[in-house]
């Protein structure tokens, strides 16, 4: 008794309100009437990466009053690299956002305010819910018996009402065919009202493309840039994936492709010539080469955002089954928007594949602070010169744009002559 005593004193007993301070807190929103701020966690801008500070807010995946969980996902900050999601903490309801939507934010600042704690008992989605689903069980009950009724009294004036039946169904195809001929009428109408549209848009770029052009005039601006170029027959490795694609497949789910097969091919000419995997660092433009004895291939992949770079390491120690399994992870990755920082960082040679797309020759830009990228483009059937005869082969072309700081042209043309061969004779991969 004591106890329920003292439940009864303590839920009748006045309790500190703002109502009480300002009564016109009562003509507010429901939304904005929570008033206790003892249980509000403030949601920081979280850290990203060492070399990015600041951001913009993409979008807010939420609205004020929305109840989110422990780790979901509240907003979007977009960077110069890669999209960052802001996550909840902890569960609680959002109550005010401190920054808008295309603001540049940095790292640490206030973001959003929650009210912790666990889903209200009588939230607002699921009453709407419930509410919408009532009117339509009741009218669908409603309309049941009017149905029942209408199937009960159909069979009595089965003859009285067999001539009236008929009529109804011309009636709707006569009115349909008006209505096709005035829709075809209008159409022309509105593609004439088209024509000589000369309206324009302006949309601002978002980070990931303004890196991405600040990073190409870099290059151009920095690196001497030298393009070589050479063709390549295909058949041998055509028919060496014909072969095996299948098989290979079966056993390890993996697709296996080209790609993969020029990586391992440029793994075996830096043996040859380490040139093509170093890089020149230091101050003023740089005095120093850095020669690595591991290689780390930066795979070329276009998104809708913009060129993307992710990196497979460590490629000289990989099969052609693991480097093919890698560089498609990674693909997936970069579409699907989750590749993180260390995804791209580094790199000491670029893979770009522009076949893909039916680009017949081009010359890629070197990807910063590496000394060359290695170029593939679409592979089509012309006609050459074998052995004396002129037969019809699957010809690519191969483009090296490579950095004359540091490679010599005979270097340069060394290395796509041995990729040349590689891929042209697959076997010489084993030996």
């Amino acid at each position: 008794m004591l106890y329920r005593g003292l439940r009864m004193a303590a839920r009748t007993a006045p309790r500190f309100s703002l109502y009480n301070v300002n009564p016109a807190l009562r003509q507010l929103p429901a939304q904005f009437q929570h008033v206790r701020t003892y249980a509000d966690t403030t949601i920081k801008v979280p850290p990203m990466a060492e070399s990015i500070s600041e951001g913009t807010l993409k979008q807010w995946n939420k609205k004020i009053g929305d109840f989110v969980e422990q780790d979901e996902e509240i907003a979007t900050i977009e960077t110069d690299k890669i999209d960052v999601a802001v996550n909840a903490p902890e569960a609680g309801t959002i109550k005010e956002f401190l920054a808008n939507e295309e603001d540049t934010v940095v790292v640490g600042q206030d973001l959003v305010r929650i009210e912790t704690g666990g889903a209200p008992s009588g939230g607002d989605k699921p009453a709407p819910e419930s509410k919408e689903a009532a009117p339509t069980e009741e009218a669908a009950k409603e309309t049941a018996p009017e149905k029942e009724s209408q199937s009960t009294k159909a069979p009595e004036p089965k003859t009285e009402q067999s001539k009236p039946a008929p009529p109804p169904a011309p009636t709707p195809e006569k009115k349909e065919v008006p209505k096709q001929e005035s829709k075809a009428a209008q159409t022309p109408k509105e593609t004439l009202a088209t024509l000589g549209n000369r309206e324009e848009r302006r949309v601002k770029m978002n980070r990931m493309r303004l890196r991405i052009a600040e990073r190409l005039k870099q290059s151009q601006n920095t690196a001497a840039s030298l393009t070589t170029f050479n063709e390549v027959d295909m058949s041998a490795l055509m028919e060496f994936r014909k072969l095996y694609k299948d098989e290979i497949l079966k056993k390890t789910g993996v697709k296996l492709g080209f790609m993969s097969a020029f990586s391992r091919a440029c793994v075996l000419a830096m043996r040859d010539l380490p040139g093509v995997n170093a890089s020149i660092e230091g101050p003023n433009g740089g005095d120093t080469i850095v020669y690595r004895d591991y290689v780390d291939i930066s795979v070329a992949v276009a998104t809708e955002k913009g060129l993307v770079t992710p990196v497979v390491r460590n490629v000289e120690a990989l099969d052609l089954v693991g480097i093919e399994k890698s560089i498609a992870d990674m693909g997936k990755k970069a579409r699907d928007n989750k590749l993180t920082i260390e995804d791209m960082a580094g790199g000491t040679f670029t893979i770009s594949n522009g076949g893909v797309f039916g680009s017949l020759m081009g010359t890629p830009i070197i990807n910063l602070p590496q000394t060359a990228v290695l170029g593939l483009h679409a592979i089509k059937d012309r006609p050459i010169a074998v052995n004396g005869n002129v037969e019809i082969r699957p010809m690519m072309y191969l483009a090296l744009t490579y950095d004359h700081r540091l490679l010599d042209g005979r270097e340069a043309v060394q290395f796509l002559v041995k990729v040349k061969e590689y891929i042209e004779d697959p076997r010489k991969m084993l030996l």
